[in-house]
């Protein structure tokens, strides 16, 4: 198998002096390949039993229902030739409608919601699909300048075969008015691949009157990569 060079510009740089923190954990010297004499081939098993009653509704976790808008998400995680990547786990976590993670290190002045926590998992269907329930999150501060706020958005992590195929990515909401300020969602090079970040509104996903629909594919390699590392 022979994977082309990445595209320019679609991937952040590991030290980006704007995200102040890249410049004490990125990386300073050149990185080492390793050469396995048998590289592992699978040690993730993607069972059904892995995903647990509401894992796909983060606002069924508490006792009651969770502040704020309703939304569902769905989307295609896709290889570079447009097939779908089947049976593949995604974990996704996020902040509540008032900004806050549930989190002993998230100490910012919001309330906590009790009857949300903020995660969940799922597993894509033969068509590549995945689909859950959540709340939109909602902006929040977090100290790496002056002003300093972060756009609305949801984590997402991916895992192929084995845990060192996991990637890390963020989608975020349309019209976001702190895009240009965010050094996070600023640091991909490539403009048409920070929209690539941003969801799509679906009235065809929105359900009823209960909540508003977003579509968000996931292309692992390629002209139309996902930007990952975020």
């Amino acid at each position: 198998m022979r994977f082309e060079p990445t595209e320019s510009g679609v991937y952040p740089t590991l030290i980006y002096p704007p995200y102040v923190s890249t410049l004490k954990r990125g990386p300073t010297q050149e990185p080492l390949r390793i050469r396995a004499a048998e590289p592992v081939q699978t040690n993730i098993t993607a069972s059904s039993r892995l995903i647990l009653p509401h894992d796909t509704d983060l606002t069924k976790h508490g006792q009651g229902e969770p502040l704020g808008e309703k939304i569902v998400i769905t989307g295609r995680v896709l290889d570079e030739d447009g097939k779908p990547l089947r049976n593949s786990l995604l974990e996704v976590w996020q902040c509540n409608s008032a900004g806050r993670y549930w989190h002993k290190r998230d100490q910012h002045d919001a309330p906590l919601d009790p009857n949300f926590y903020g995660f969940g998992k799922m597993l894509t269907d033969d068509d590549g699909r995945y689909r859950f329930v959540t709340i939109k999150p909602g902006p929040y501060p977090w100290g790496n300048h002056h002003k300093a706020w972060r756009p609305a958005h949801i984590h997402f992590s991916l895992f192929g075969s084995v845990y060192a195929q996991r990637l890390v990515t963020q989608m975020y909401f349309p019209s976001d008015p702190l895009f240009d300020f965010d050094p996070i969602f600023q640091s991909i090079p490539d403009l048409a691949a920070r929209q690539r970040l941003i969801a799509r509104f679906s009235l065809e996903q929105t359900v009823d009157d209960k909540m508003l629909g977003y579509e968000f594919d996931i292309v692992l390699r390629g002209r139309d990569a996902t930007p990952m590392g975020l």
